[in-house]
């Protein structure tokens, strides 16, 4: 089976999994909906969104999908929005992203892109597809010359956190959710983001900082292509033009 990674359209927000179209946990602030945990209509809300960052910024996802076009040799003949969904990832500017205020390791750094949601569906779990995912933002990112791509972190002592008077007052504002988010589905965990590359710029026991530097010669370059060889290996995936090709081509002028 092989696997494409494509630009998120607007047109491909139904081919989205349900839980994806509907979580609003980085786009909406909960104080602006007045103390309500349930918005009237999350995916309107969500599609919103999507639609501002993209005529405002650009692209801000990217899609995981089968390539059963190519199983059959008309892969490019194959329409994106037939095709199931494998795995998604959302980024944005930090200015858009009204979570990202809430978060105790805060301020995103001025120079980064924020990384915000990734998800890979059920049992259609690939070796290396989350990676794949955030090699095509990196991918995307540096065609538009952006410095760093950054993230929050979740780590494994977050879900420890079952009781009120346990939860440290920094930490609430980022446990507050809304409707079926939740901060575990939400919030990447700390140790898929060190295992892409990322390193930890502001530390905290539960939500660090993490930032992947997209500049030349500061130590992401030096790995990427052989990291992209072995993806295209192990998980058959097939980059876009303008995601690993791009990459391959800032590496080479490099």
């Amino acid at each position: 089976m092989t696997t494409r990674i494509t630009p998120l359209r607007l047109e491909a927000f139904e081919q989205l999994p349900k839980h994806a179209r509907r979580c609003t946990y980085w786009e909406v602030d909960p104080t602006t909906v007045g103390g309500d945990d349930h918005l009237a209509d999350p995916e309107f809300e969500k599609e919103a969104w999507l639609s501002m960052v993209m005529l405002e910024w650009g692209s801000c996802g990217q899609l995981a999908v089968r390539d059963r076009g190519a199983a059959h040799g008309s892969g490019a003949d194959c329409d994106v929005e037939d095709e199931p969904c494998l795995g998604y990832v959302f980024y944005a500017p930090p200015r858009t992203v009204p979570r990202a205020r809430r978060f105790p390791t805060g301020p995103v750094s001025a120079d980064a892109v924020l990384l915000t949601t990734l998800g890979v569906e059920g049992q259609q779990e690939l070796e290396g597809l989350s990676r794949a995912l955030i090699t095509a933002v990196v991918g995307d990112l540096v065609s538009r010359g952006v410095r760093a791509l950054e993230a929050f972190g979740r780590s494994a002592e977050v879900d420890a956190l079952s009781e009120e008077a346990e939860v440290p007052p920094d930490v609430r504002p980022v446990l507050e959710v809304l409707g079926d988010c939740a901060v575990g589905n939400c919030v990447l965990a700390t140790d898929l983001l060190l295992d892409a590359g990322f390193e930890v710029v502001t530390h905290h026991r539960y939500f660090p900082r993490l930032r992947l530097e997209l500049e030349q010669g500061l130590g992401w370059k030096a790995g990427v292509e052989e990291a992209l060889e072995r993806l295209l290996l192990s998980a058959q995936l097939e980059q876009p033009v303008g995601a690993g090709a791009g990459v391959r081509g800032q590496l080479r002028r490099a």
